[in-house]
């Protein structure tokens, strides 16, 4: 850990800080820390940031409820910048989106960006406007025995791809698998942040008993 005096403020004593969800790694927002509210984002656990418009600190969520809980503060390689994790209650903009960052500048034609969260939102939509012709409609229409049929049929290729010990085609089933498992999920309205929250629980729990293990070694 490096102590606060190493970062290098501006002269204006004041450092960028990215603010990023814990859950989605979505940039949501960039602001600037003073020392002062740097201290206070620390000790209260809650992003504190200092508003270069009112000259003034202001803690994020203190009218609004939407606050931000922090979960690490990093600096970068020349203690200039910091990216701030955190697990937020609410909107992270002003405007009232998830994120500050929402008008596309310039997007590859060659490259697109992919995540859990973008295809379980596509599922969601396959689910509301049941396009003509689409597997996932069908899924949906047929109901949820078939949804579950398809989630055990997926589970076996894995097991038998995994036992041949074939990496490409162990891959392959496991992304058949967790397609067909999402569609579950949207059919029974599991989100993926559901999954998440249980997992870092595990984490948590995991963390500790590794932690009581070791203590009772030294023992």
């Amino acid at each position: 850990m490096i102590n606060i005096d190493e970062l290098k403020f501006d002269e204006k004593g004041l450092i960028p800080a990215i603010v990023v969800d814990a859950q989605t790694k979505k940039v949501l927002t960039l602001a600037y820390m003073n020392k002062e509210s740097l201290k206070i984002s620390i000790e209260k656990e809650l992003t504190c940031f200092y508003s270069r418009s009112r000259q003034k600190l202001w803690l994020k969520g203190e009218t609004s409820g939407n606050f931000q809980h922090i979960v690490s503060i990093t600096a970068d390689c020349d203690n200039d910048a910091l990216t701030v994790v955190v697990e937020k209650d609410g909107p992270a903009c002003h405007t009232g989106t998830d994120s500050c960052f929402t008008k596309p500048v310039f997007q590859s034609e060659n490259r697109s960006e992919f995540s859990m969260d973008s295809l379980y939102g596509l599922l969601q939509g396959r689910k509301a406007e049941m396009p003509e012709g689409s597997y996932t409609t069908y899924l949906f229409q047929k109901g949820m025995d078939k949804i579950l049929k398809k989630v055990g049929e997926e589970s076996t290729e894995v097991i038998i791809a995994g036992k041949d010990n074939d990496k490409k085609e162990t891959v392959y089933e496991i992304a058949d698998l967790a397609y067909h498992v999402m569609v579950m999920m949207v059919e029974m309205g599991i989100s993926v942040n559901d999954v998440r929250d249980e997992l870092a629980s595990r984490h948590v729990i995991d963390r500790k008993v590794k932690q009581e293990k070791m203590a009772s070694d030294e023992m």
